[in-house]
């Protein structure tokens, strides 16, 4: 027996709005939306949580992810620059006694 690779659905940013809607705005139970439109509850709920997460701001945006990374990136040379500051004072202060 040969086994079928499965491949994974993708969904468009409107379907799962969509899909959301009509949990959140039109009062269906989450695994009704979901059998009704061919998917499974989990992912709804996830996707869910997901869209609660970025209006009340628990998650960040990509804009916000990549600022992140960048300000981490400078805090760590300038604390490396510090401590070489640090120490080149400390060598100096030794030489001018």
């Amino acid at each position: 027996m040969k086994a079928e690779k499965q491949t994974r659905r993708t969904y468009t940013e409107d379907f799962k709005r969509d899909a959301v809607a009509l949990v959140t705005e039109q009062g269906y139970k989450v695994t009704e939306a979901a059998r009704s439109l061919g998917i499974g509850d989990n992912l709804l709920r996830r996707w869910k949580q997901g869209f609660e997460d970025d209006v009340t701001g628990k998650s960040l945006n990509t804009d916000e992810r990549e600022e992140l990374k960048r300000l981490r990136k400078e805090n760590r040379n300038l604390r490396m620059e510090k401590e070489i500051l640090k120490k080149a004072s400390q060598y100096f202060a030794k030489e001018m006694k």
